[in-house]
C-alpha cells in the first residue's frame, strides 16, 4: 500500500522531465508584457503576462548582456527560450535566451533610451567648442579603405591645401569598432597638436552605424578637448555621435568643407584686409598731417610770447593784490600796537598802586569807624546785660532782707516737706551763713 505514494520530489522530477523532453517546449517564441521587473546585478527575474495569464521568467547574465535596450516595467517584448520546471518551488517558468521590443527594433529602442538618458544629463546641450578658422593639422578617425577618407582629403586639398590631414585608421563596423574608435579619439587628444578632429563613416543600416550609437563613444566625444566634426552615414541618418559632437556634417565632403576654409578666399580676404589697413594708415597719416599743419600755423609757434601774456598780466594783478593785502595787514598791526600802548599807559602798575592806596586809606577809615561803632554797641549791650543780671541776682534780693535755706548737704529747702523736727539747716544771708535746728514743723493749709 505504501508503495503507491510518491514523494513531492519524485513527482516534481517526473514533471520536470516531461517539460525538458517535450520538443515543443525546448524552443518557445513568446510575446507578452514585462511585469515585476527590477534590474539586478547578475541574473534577471521577472514575469511575462497578457490580459489572462502570467508566467515567471528568468534571464541569465550571459543572455541579458547581449540585448541592446533596457527592459522596463510594462514594455511589450518578443522572447525566445525554453520552458522548464524549478523544483524548489514547483513552478514552471521560461528561461529566456533572447529578447527584443515588440513592434520596435531592439537597436532602435536602445537608441531612444540612450538618447533620452544623455539628453537628461545635458550632454547634447553642453557648450560646443568652436572650430579653428585656419587649421594647420586635422585628424580623421575612419576606415583607411573607405570613401570617407578619400572624399575628405580631396575636398581639403582642393579648398585648403596647406592643412595637414592625418588619418587615424579605425574599424567602423562590427563588435570591434567601439573599442577602436574610442582608442583613436584618445590618441588624437593625447597628441594634442591637432586643431580639428573628424570622425565618420559611410552610409549603412542602423546595425552598421551602431558603434556610433554606443554610450562609451558618445562620452569620449563629449570629453574631447579638440573640436569634433561628426559625419556618420547619409544626410538622413542621425546617430548619438552626431548629437554629442561639436558640429554635424551630412557627408564627408561637408565635414571637410566645415573643417577648412577656401584658401583663395582666405588670400583674397588677406589682400582686402591689407588694402583696408593701408588705406586706414594713409587716412590716419593725412589726418595727423592736417593736425600738424594746424598746430604749426597756430600763434603759439608764430608768436610764442602771446602764450604767456595773460599769465604776465595775471602775475601783475596778483602782485598788486599781495602788496595791498600786506599794507592793510601792516596798518592793522600798527593800530593794534598803538591801542596796546595806550591801554598799557592807562593800566600802568604805578597808577593802579596809587589808586589802590587811596582805596585802602578810605577802607581803613571806614573799618576803624565800623570797629568803634561795633565796640560801642557791644559795650552798651554788655551794660544792659549787667543791669539785667543785677536785678535778677539773689544777692540783690538778699540785700533787701531775704535769705535762702539749705540742708547740711547744700540742697535748697523749698517746701515744708523737705525738713522735719530736729533737722539742722543753714541760713544763707547776704554776708554769711547761720546754722539752726528745726524745733517745730507747721504746715499751712491752703
Amino acid at each position: 500500500m505504501d508503495n503507491d505514494y510518491l514523494t513531492v520530489t519524485d513527482l516534481t522530477n517526473y514533471i520536470k522531465k516531461k517539460f525538458d523532453r517535450d520538443p515543443y517546449l525546448g524552443k518557445v517564441y513568446l510575446t507578452g508584457e514585462i511585469s515585476n521587473f527590477r534590474l539586478r546585478p547578475v541574473h534577471q527575474y521577472f514575469s511575462l503576462k497578457d490580459d489572462n495569464a502570467k508566467i515567471s521568467a528568468i534571464m541569465f547574465k550571459s543572455a541579458f548582456s547581449k540585448i541592446k535596450f533596457k527592459p522596463e516595467e510594462g514594455m511589450k517584448v518578443l522572447v525566445t527560450g525554453r520552458i522548464s520546471l524549478y523544483e524548489a518551488t514547483g513552478n514552471y517558468q521560461i528561461y529566456i535566451e533572447s529578447m527584443e521590443p515588440d513592434g520596435v527594433g531592439a537597436l532602435y529602442q536602445a537608441f531612444e533610451q540612450l538618447k533620452k538618458k544623455l539628453s537628461a544629463e545635458g550632454l547634447f546641450n553642453a557648450p560646443k567648442r568652436s572650430l579653428e578658422k585656419y587649421p594647420k593639422k586635422i585628424a580623421v578617425v575612419t576606415s583607411p579603405s573607405g570613401a570617407v577618407i578619400r572624399d575628405i582629403i580631396t575636398t581639403a586639398r582642393r579648398r585648403y591645401p596647406i592643412a595637414q590631414i592625418v588619418l587615424y585608421p579605425a574599424v567602423v563596423q562590427g563588435t570591434a569598432a567601439v573599442e577602436d574608435i574610442v582608442r583613436q579619439i584618445r590618441r588624437v587628444n593625447q597628441k594634442g597638436d591637432y586643431d580639428t578632429l573628424i570622425i565618420g563613416r559611410g552610409g549603412g543600416s542602423i546595425e552598421d552605424l551602431w558603434p556610433f550609437n554606443e554610450e562609451i563613444v558618445a562620452r569620449e566625444i563629449a570629453n574631447s578637448k579638440i573640436p569634433i566634426i561628426s559625419s556618420v552615414g547619409h544626410e538622413t541618418d542621425t546617430t548619438i555621435a552626431d548629437l554629442v559632437a561639436d558640429v554635424r556634417a551630412a557627408t564627408p565632403t561637408a565635414a571637410a568643407e566645415l573643417a577648412v576654409p577656401v584658401l583663395t578666399d582666405v588670400i583674397t580676404d588677406i589682400e582686402n584686409n591689407e588694402i583696408r589697413i593701408v588705406n586706414a594708415y594713409k587716412n590716419m597719416i593725412i589726418q595727423l598731417q592736417q593736425r600738424l599743419n594746424k598746430i604749426t600755423s597756430s600763434y603759439i609757434f608764430k608768436q610764442p610770447e602771446r602764450l604767456y601774456d595773460s599769465y604776465v598780466q595775471r602775475i601783475d594783478m596778483l602782485n598788486e593784490r599781495l602788496n595791498n593785502a600786506l599794507q592793510q595787514s601792516i596798518n592793522a598791526a600798527d593800530k593794534r600796537i598803538n591801542d596796546l600802548i595806550y591801554n598799557l599807559k592807562i593800566n600802568s602798575p604805578k597808577n593802579r598802586i596809587n589808586e589802590q592806596k587811596q582805596v585802602l586809606k578810605v577802607e581803613q577809615k571806614q573799618l576803624l569807624r565800623n570797629i568803634s561803632l561795633l565796640l560801642e554797641n557791644k559795650n552798651n549791650k554788655v551794660n544792659q546785660l549787667i543791669s539785667s543780671l543785677d536785678h535778677l541776682s539773689p544777692l540783690k534780693v538778699m540785700s533787701r532782707g531775704f535769705s535762702y535755706t539749705t540742708d547740711n548737704e547744700g540742697n535748697v529747702i523749698k517746701k515744708i516737706s523737705d525738713v522735719k523736727k530736729d533737722d539742722e539747716i543753714k541760713l544763707k544771708l547776704i554776708d554769711g551763713t547761720a546754722k539752726a535746728t528745726i524745733n517745730e514743723v507747721i504746715k499751712e493749709n491752703k
